[in-house]
């Protein structure tokens, strides 16, 4: 009975110990896993202002190249 008892905490000693070396796998997938969404939310938001500046200066070009046809004397 004892050698039987013994076992059990044992294998209930393992199951504890994998138990806590899952957790801490889990906990640092996790971390990594944070750092990088905030790294991509970063490049996004670098990307979206980089596309908005862009878009300005396609909106200010056009207004000028409008300006330069309508100087243009028709034919």
């Amino acid at each position: 009975m004892d050698a039987e008892l013994a076992s059990l905490e044992q294998k209930l000693e393992q199951l504890i110990n994998r138990h806590a070396e899952e957790q801490a796998r889990l906990r640092s997938q996790h971390a990594a896993a944070l750092a990088d969404a905030r790294s991509l939310q970063e490049r996004v938001d670098a990307l979206e202002t980089a596309n908005r500046e862009l878009n300005d200066k396609l909106g200010l070009v056009g207004s000028r190249l409008e300006a330069l046809l309508a100087r243009i004397p028709e034919a």
